[in-house]
């Protein structure tokens, strides 16, 4: 189940990927508890999640170097506290 309040880690990807990104439509996602019980799921959450991003600078960018982007502005929380990132990054003409 996913959750309309976001905690510390989910307001920092979002602010991150606002600074580094100038999205025009940007959902951060925390998937944690569906989860629970796999691997890299300690139970305190904010462990997973769902990146939905449209932004002008994926105009003419491939797929991975969208998510190279959106990967570089997150880089030490992939790190040190995201486990896992499903990303869905568009460019507007995509939208």
């Amino acid at each position: 189940m996913t959750t309309d309040l976001k905690g510390p880690v989910a307001i920092e990807i979002e602010a991150r990927l606002r600074a580094a990104l100038s999205p025009d439509h940007l959902v951060v996602i925390d998937d944690s508890e569906k989860h629970r019980g796999h691997a890299g799921h300690d139970g305190s959450g904010e462990s997973h999640f769902t990146v939905e991003i449209v932004s002008d600078r994926f105009a003419g960018q491939t797929r991975v170097a969208r998510q190279r982007l959106v990967n570089a502005a997150l880089a030490d929380l992939l790190a040190e506290k995201v486990h896992a990132l499903a990303i869905k990054a568009r460019a507007p003409e995509d939208a």
